[in-house]
């Protein structure tokens, strides 16, 4: 019986959800990929920044593997959630090498080390924040898988456009009246379900 390999399942998991969130920018301008589109500003440059930095604390810095990136939104006195936005200096190019260039770190964090190897999280509480490199890898994908959901909703309130990752939509359908009759069924069934609970005098 072969033993499966963990690290090329997590690896591919990791690249699927990396691929996911940066295929979201494709196609649009500087104007869009920065816009805060939420009441909380997210917005899709800023998920990528943030990720890019999560990958090199989780999968770097934490198991003892400096990157040497200079991440001065993520030093001590930096504005608060400056990761989550990129300003008008940091261009997209320059955001997407620098999430290109964790994924090369990361990746050779999980090449270097047994998924057994631990490390300490300094931002997590005391006595809860060692993990193995598994645990950081699988909470990496989590991150990612989520904020690229984010990229998702973000990018459609945009220009309409859905989709798991190129070539594979995952959609129901690709017909934009079909969506239309959907969504007012949706609609539809929320106001009827709303009368049917709301209170009689």
């Amino acid at each position: 019986m072969t033993t499966p390999d963990a690290k090329a399942d997590l690896r591919q998991y990791l690249q699927f959800a990396r691929d996911a969130l940066l295929w979201k920018l494709e196609g649009l301008s500087e104007y869009d990929v920065r816009r805060p589109l939420t009441p909380t500003g997210t917005n899709l440059l800023g998920l990528v920044k943030h990720v890019a930095g999560m990958e090199l604390g989780y999968l770097g810095d934490i198991f003892g593997r400096p990157s040497g990136e200079p991440l001065p939104w993520l030093a001590e006195g930096a504005e608060l959630n400056a990761d989550m936005w990129a300003t008008a200096d940091e261009s997209r190019e320059f955001v997407v090498e620098l999430y290109h260039r964790a994924w090369a770190h990361a990746d050779a964090t999980i090449e270097a080390l047994v998924l057994d190897e631990t490390g300490k999280v300094p931002w997590w509480p005391d006595g809860k924040n060692e993990v193995t490199l598994h645990r950081a890898v699988v909470h990496v994908i989590a991150e990612t898988e989520r904020h690229a959901g984010h990229a998702d909703i973000v990018r459609e309130l945009i220009d309409g456009d859905t989709g798991l990752r190129q070539g594979n939509t995952n959609m129901a359908s690709n017909d934009p009246a079909w969506w239309e009759n959907y969504r007012s069924r949706l609609e539809q069934t929320a106001r009827d379900a709303d009368r049917d609970t709301a209170p009689r005098i």
